[in-house]
């Protein structure tokens, strides 16, 4: 088979270990043919391509960001959208496109497959976690890990000063990073989107803490809000400065802000993400050969399934109440 590679949305650690997996196996196990379109669905719309064989893609296993490069283009914006990607594969002698992506990136491919009759396969990834159907998405433990050793770095700054320090970490509308990093760096608050908190709480959890001859970490999620209170930040980030100031106000104690940004983004993948990563692309170019268009691989426990895009991107993945309540009780 010929077959078409792209990766969409953000930018993060394992995508070159997907497609490595996907050519490798596709060339070795199917004798399939590859090509790797740029820039996520731009590459598709403008038909701007390149061939991919094993050489290519040989040493991009620890290789950060893709190589294929990235963007948040939509396929679905324009009208003529579905027609031009349907042209693109006919021109190049197609028979499927192996999607890999975010939210946004899966549902275009999802819609496609569906709605358009294009044969597209879709591989999770985002640091967010927030793709329900996955246990995990490629990406979320490089993150996580970058954001806990950052918060193993700052207890002893915290301590040496007798600060509060502050950890903004990513998320959007999930609390995933924030959750599994404060609990992995012994954070003495968690804060996030799916749970208003209360301001005052977290000003007893500071109080406590310094009560007890300890300098507090407290973990925020970039898009995590104070209840019945508007906070005007001009954007997703900003909220860690922002609480830093309120507890250092209502508190007499000093406080810092870290914001990691894109820093959890980058870099070479954990071993756990690249074991996944591989795995999802071993199983995709399967999928591809058993024309489970519209299905998306998936990882149940340590298996990896296929599951219908659809189904999978109907609800977004957010951190239930008892997840949070085992971080409560380390906090304060």
């Amino acid at each position: 088979m010929r077959v078409g590679v792209l990766t969409g949305g953000s930018d993060c650690p394992g995508l070159n270990a997907v497609i490595r997996a996907v050519v490798r196996k596709g060339v070795q196990s199917y004798g399939d043919t590859f090509t790797g379109f740029r820039d996520g669905w731009r590459g598709v719309l403008e038909d701007d391509a390149t061939e991919l064989d094993i050489p290519q893609v040989r040493g991009t296993l620890p290789r950060g960001g893709t190589v294929l490069g990235s963007s948040r283009t939509d396929p679905l914006a324009e009208a003529d959208g579905p027609a031009r990607v349907r042209a693109t594969l006919a021109a190049r002698g197609l028979d499927a496109l192996v999607v890999i992506g975010g939210v946004h990136t899966l549902t275009a491919a999802a819609s496609l497959a569906d709605e358009h009759g294009i044969p597209c396969v879709g591989v999770p990834k985002t640091i967010d976690n927030d793709i329900a159907g996955t246990d995990y998405t490629v990406g979320f433990d490089t993150a996580v890990t970058v954001a806990t050793e950052t918060i193993d770095r700052l207890h002893t700054t915290a301590e040496s000063h007798k600060r509060v320090l502050v950890v903004e970490v990513m998320g959007r509308n999930s609390g995933w990073i924030a959750v599994h990093a404060g609990l992995a760096g012994g954070a003495n608050g968690v804060l996030i989107p799916e749970r208003p908190f209360d301001l005052d709480r977290v000003c007893g959890w500071v109080r406590s803490r310094f009560g007890a001859s300890y300098a507090p970490i407290v973990v925020v999620a970039d898009n995590a809000r104070p209840a019945g209170t508007e906070v005007r930040l001009g954007g997703l980030s900003g909220i860690g400065e922002w609480l830093g100031r309120e507890i250092e106000r209502r508190t007499g104690h000093e406080a810092r802000a870290t914001m990691l940004g894109h820093i959890q983004r980058g870099g070479t993948p954990t071993p756990f993400d690249r074991w996944l990563a591989t795995r999802f692309g071993l199983h995709a170019i399967d999928a591809v050969h058993a024309g489970a268009w519209g299905r998306m691989v998936a990882l149940r426990g340590t298996d990896v399934v296929r599951v219908p895009l659809a189904d999978a991107l109907a609800t977004p993945k957010t951190v239930d109440p008892a997840r949070y309540a085992e971080n409560e009780v380390f906090f304060g």
